[in-house]
């Protein structure tokens, strides 16, 4: 029996970020959590791109463009959706869920979905860095797992 395990190394890897300027006091943070990760793994600074949208539901337009640049080992896509009053939230949060998912299928590289949909901004900002932990670290390291693991197939 073969098992196969993606490692943490992110060495010489191409990384880009698609993140959502709307609600940036969120997604700077996640950013910030994925950067840092990022790093960590060893993906060097000038190996990362942030690509600044100007908010969720514009995320998978550039997301599907940086995959078909082909200078990327992999795509991070961080926002920030937060329930309002009105439906626009069912809306986005569908619309971009959905979409993300369609290129994730379909793309040559890995994508991983760090997208905040929450009922309100404490529960966003808990999960940017706050006391649910950071989905932008949890990108990073998932990612560079993703890549490994295709790698090696």
């Amino acid at each position: 029996m073969n098992e196969i395990y993606g490692t943490l190394n992110g060495q010489n890897k191409k990384i880009a970020i698609v993140a959502a300027q709307f609600n940036e006091v969120v997604t700077k943070k996640l950013v910030k959590g994925a950067v840092t990760q990022l790093e960590k793994l060893g993906v060097s600074e000038s190996d990362i791109t942030i690509l600044w949208v100007p908010g969720a539901f514009e995320i998978p337009r550039i997301t599907k463009c940086t995959i078909e640049s082909q200078k990327f080992a992999g795509v991070i896509t961080l926002g920030a959706v937060v329930r309002g009053e009105t439906s626009h939230f069912d809306y986005v949060c569908q619309g971009v869920t959905a979409s993300i998912a369609e290129i994730t299928l379909h793309s040559s590289i890995p994508v991983m979905f760090g997208i905040l949909t929450t009922n309100t901004m404490k529960q966003a900002i808990d999960r940017a860095g706050g006391k649910a932990g950071n989905k932008g670290v949890e990108c990073a390291n998932d990612l560079i797992e993703m890549i490994n693991i295709e790698n090696q197939i």
